[in-house]
């Protein structure tokens, strides 16, 4: 999956032996568009997808991808935020996570296949 802000793009590899319904619903929801959101360090935007809890966690790590189910959300975890609730992590970015840094609320994001 690619992932585009303003000024950069990064790729997402899916995860799907850890949450394959996860991955198969988000892949097939996909390409998704939006205004994202910056809550401490972590990039998110709400999606028309309702999955439910698949091996939800409370942690994340820098890069990871992951699936709020409460949001519903999208989320991206660029630095040391965890997420308010448990999430279902399906992807990870494996370099150029750091270009977060930069966005803004209000900024563009899309997500699509590869």
């Amino acid at each position: 999956m690619i992932i585009v802000c303003k000024d950069f793009e990064v790729e997402a590899e899916l995860l799907e032996d850890q949450r394959p319904r996860t991955c198969e619903a988000i892949w097939h929801a996909l390409p998704f568009e939006a205004e994202l959101e910056v809550w401490k360090e972590e990039v998110y935007f709400e999606i028309q997808v309702k999955i439910p809890p698949e091996n939800p966690t409370p942690k994340t790590e820098a890069g990871d991808v992951s699936y709020w189910p409460e949001g519903p959300g999208f989320c991206i975890f660029f630095g040391r935020s965890q997420p308010l609730s448990p999430v279902n992590t399906f992807a990870r970015i494996r370099s150029g996570i750091e270009k977060f840094h930069k966005v803004k609320t209000g900024g563009h994001i899309s997500a699509r296949r590869v």
